[in-house]
Formats: C-alpha cells, sequence, structure tokens
C-alpha cells in the first residue's frame, strides 16, 4: 500500500456520491480524506474486522466476496468509478456492531478514497439529519421486523413439535390408566380366592406352601422373556389342555396369562402337588390374578418410564431452568430433538442415528443448537415427504466437532442452493415458510458459536454439515 496525493475538493465532487454536497462540505472531505493505492491481489479489508474505514473506488477493478459456509463467495466485481464499501454503517454508532460486513479485494491496482470511519459518521449524522432518521428507522425497522417473524418461526417449530409430544405422550399415559383400570378389578379378584383357599380347606402348611409358590409365580412374571406367537400359541395350548383334564374351568381364558408369566404345566403340577386336586381350581386362578397384576405393574412401570423418558426430552429440548452457555453432550442435544420429533416422523421414514460416543463435551449455547437441529431435521422431512431415510450423524472434522443431518429427498436445485441461507427467502408455499429457518441457523452456528454450516445436495442426498469448534467463549 502506498498513500498518493489528497483529492481536491472539485475531484470529491465528481464521485456520484458527494455530487450534490455544497463547497464547503466538499473542502472538508477532501481534507478529512486521502487516497491509497492498492497492488493487484491485495485485500482491501475483510469480513468481521472492526470496520475502521469508509472506501471509494477512484481507478482499478475490485471484489467483493461473502463468507458462505466457509467458503469466500464473490458476490459483485466492478470497475464503476464511485463504488464504495466498507463502514458503511458508521453513521449508526455504537447501536450496532461496526464490523465489515464483506470482503474487499483489488482484482488490478486500485486508487481508493479513503475516509475514516468516525468522520464518515460525523458527516451524515450533521449534513443529513432527516435522511439519518429515516436511515435509523428503516434499519432497526427491518432488524426488528427479522426479529419477529424469527420468533414466530421458533413458535411455529415449537408448537408443531408439541402436538406431536403430545400424541406421544398420549399412548402411554392412556395404557397406564386401562392397566390401573385392569389392575384394581385383578386384585379384588385375587381378595376373593383367597378367601376361597383360606376357608378353611388348607391347614397352614400348605398355605405356606402355595404362598411361596405365588412368590415364585411373581419373580417368574417380572423376569419372563416375551415368546414368539407361535411359540407362545404351543405353550397355550399346552397349559390350556393340562387345566381342561383336571376340570379347571375356562382353562383357554388362564393359559395365555400364564404362558406370558412364564409359567408352564410342570410348574402347576407343583400347585396341584401343594394344595391338592380339589382346591386346584381356586388356587390357579389365584395365582392366575397375581400375575396378571405383576404383568400389569409391568405396564403401567413401562409406560410410565416412557412418560418421563418424554418429559426429560422435552426438558433436555427446551433447556428450562439451564444457564444459557454451558458444557453439554451434542448426542443429548440430538435426541432430545429427535424425541420431539418421534409423534411427527412418517411411517415411512427411517431414522438412523450414527453417533461417535468418544466425542467430548462442547462448550455451547444448547437450546439455540436444538433450534438448529430442529430447522435441519423438520428441513429434511419436508423434502422427503412420506417416504425415506433421515440420518443423523456425529464425528469430527480436524479441530472441529462435525453433526450432519442427511436426507434422501430431492434435492436442492443447483441455482436455488447459493440464495438457502439468505433470510426470507424459502421455496416452500406461501404461508408454509418464514424463510428464517436456515438465516437463523446460519447466525447461530456461525455468530454465536464461531463454527460454520455447509451443505451438499443432489438428488437423493443432501446432507447439511454443522462445525462447531471445541471452545466457545460466551457471548458478553
Amino acid at each position: 500500500m502506498t498513500t498518493a496525493d489528497r483529492l481536491t475538493p472539485d475531484e470529491v465532487r465528481s464521485l456520484f456520491l458527494f455530487e450534490s454536497l455544497d463547497d464547503a462540505q466538499l473542502a472538508w472531505l477532501a481534507e478529512q480524506g486521502r487516497v491509497e493505492r492498492r497492488a493487484a491481489g491485495t485485500l482491501v479489508y475483510a469480513e468481521g474486522e472492526p470496520a475502521t474505514c469508509f472506501f471509494v473506488l477512484l481507478r482499478g477493478t475490485v471484489s467483493m466476496s461473502r463468507r458462505v459456509r466457509g467458503d469466500d463467495v464473490e458476490v459483485n466485481r466492478t470497475d464503476q468509478r464511485g463504488v464504495y464499501g466498507g463502514a458503511t454503517q458508521a453513521y449508526l454508532d455504537e447501536q450496532v456492531e461496526q464490523v465489515y460486513r464483506n470482503s474487499l479485494r483489488a482484482i488490478d491496482e486500485a486508487d481508493l478514497f479513503v475516509l475514516p470511519a468516525e468522520d464518515f459518521a460525523h458527516a451524515v449524522r450533521s449534513w443529513f439529519p432527516m435522511a439519518m432518521h429515516l436511515l435509523e428507522g428503516l434499519f432497526f425497522g427491518m432488524r426488528d421486523t427479522q426479529t419477529i417473524v424469527g420468533e414466530r418461526e421458533r413458535l411455529l417449530a415449537l408448537g408443531s413439535l408439541s402436538a406431536g409430544l403430545t400424541h406421544e405422550l398420549n399412548n402411554p399415559a392412556g395404557a397406564a390408566v386401562r392397566a390401573t383400570a385392569t389392575l384394581r378389578e385383578r386384585v379384588a379378584g385375587m381378595r376373593h380366592k383367597l378367601a376361597m383357599i383360606a376357608d378353611g380347606r388348607l391347614d397352614g402348611r400348605d398355605l405356606h406352601g402355595l404362598v411361596a409358590l405365588q412368590e415364585e409365580a411373581v419373580a417368574r412374571a417380572a423376569g419372563a422373556p416375551p415368546l414368539g406367537a407361535m411359540a407362545a400359541a404351543d405353550a397355550e395350548d399346552e397349559v390350556s389342555d393340562w387345566l381342561d383334564e383336571r376340570g379347571v374351568g375356562g382353562g383357554w381364558d388362564l393359559a395365555p396369562t400364564l404362558v406370558a408369566g412364564g409359567l408352564d404345566v410342570a410348574w402347576l403340577a407343583h400347585v396341584e402337588a401343594a394344595v391338592g386336586p380339589a382346591d386346584l381350581e381356586a388356587a390357579v386362578r389365584w395365582i392366575t390374578y397375581t400375575v396378571d397384576t405383576e404383568l400389569l405393574m409391568r405396564e403401567i412401570g413401562d409406560a410410565v418410564t416412557r412418560i418421563s423418558g418424554l418429559v426429560g426430552a422435552a426438558k433436555q429440548y427446551s433447556q428450562l431452568d439451564r444457564a444459557p452457555h454451558q458444557v453439554v453432550d451434542v448426542h443429548d442435544l440430538l435426541d432430545a430433538t429427535l424425541a420431539m420429533f418421534k409423534g411427527k416422523l412418517p411411517a415411512g421414514v427411517r431414522l438412523v442415528r450414527e453417533y461417535d460416543r468418544t466425542l467430548p463435551p462442547i462448550p455451547a449455547y444448547p437450546a439455540e443448537l436444538n433450534q438448529v437441529w430442529t430447522n435441519l431435521v423438520d428441513n429434511a422431512l419436508g423434502a422427503m415427504g412420506e417416504k425415506g431415510t433421515l440420518t443423523v450423524r456425529t464425528g469430527r472434522d480436524g479441530e472441529r466437532l462435525a453433526v450432519e443431518v442427511a436426507d434422501t429427498g430431492s434435492g436442492i436445485p443447483p441455482e436455488v442452493r447459493p440464495r438457502i441461507f439468505e433470510p426470507f427467502f424459502t421455496t416452500k408455499p406461501v404461508g408454509e415458510g418464514t424463510g428464517l429457518g436456515l438465516d437463523i441457523s446460519y447466525r447461530i452456528v456461525v455468530r454465536k458459536h464461531h463454527g460454520d454450516i455447509r451443505v451438499e445436495s443432489v438428488p437423493g442426498a443432501t446432507v447439511f454439515r454443522v462445525l462447531l469448534p471445541w471452545r466457545v467463549e460466551p457471548a458478553g
């Protein structure tokens, strides 16, 4: 870089941005600004660096680029004299972060009129007070609109997931209610049969023996593995025949419960030996009620465990009562999000988890990351429709942790791909999408976590890849 002469007021006037200024204003700009020459290939300023200067092209060709998913993408190349860039929002002072929003590079040797950011800000605020109010209103109005629509996007996603979660909770809750009602009937039956057994026909020793067999039946029922359909049918026929041969009525009705509890003909023979033929039916029915109550309690336990798991997943997903920035296992976040989506997964969509469980926890904003996973999974399901494979994969990518969400949908058309992270851009029908899902995801991953998000897509295979650093400093 070399510094050349300053511009004269008339030379400043020749730049279309300043052509309507008066002589005093032009003289002030000529005094405050300077001319800098940049060699071909030189970076004028870089995206993300503190915005210290406002630049106007005098001669040469420059290229403007934006960082998209880790790559510098050229968005404009021009040799038009008077085009400008750099600290274009300096007039907003500390109301917004003053960094360069893009990168500028000299393609061939270029001369630029350079004005310090504070001088550019002073000129805009002092010379154009009405324009200042309009610009501020436009800037903050658009930002507030984007925030409101972004919140709407979050609420829509949460509402959709809540509907699925409600359905998932209703199934085990309903099963527990039904099992509880049946259990109440079985316990009443047990009391009745116990009274029949203990009406004086069994002495104390025989009754103790029967109680011991009851405890053994409970133990067997608690650990009985489920049988296949054919094996269960054969076992039920054998038990039913054995009961019929001994005059026990309704053996066909008792057999399924006994077999489900792991009780066979050989075990029932011990009951017959303990109580004798006269009390066999009452004893068998008492033990059947015992087994049935154990199986019902196991069903209730399974249902309550499932409900507890779903509530835990919802709490993990929402990050209620947790610090916004914490060290987390990314797999816990992914599983919580997928649990929320369980009710939305079409029957024809297969979910595949490919986790690298050796990955260490990372410092992150988990609630925001859950929103990223929600957006990516929801888009993947939308791309596949009613049939396909959703794959969620984790692994290492050099110095970063990688999370991939892949689908087997129709893919993203090449002409659309460069715009998918733009705010308000959507390919969904009107009313079905805000166009902020991927924009929000990009800002969470790139700006808040200093990571990266990339996409590869061909028909039948689309992969969104999120890269997160092992260390993330909390936002101030």
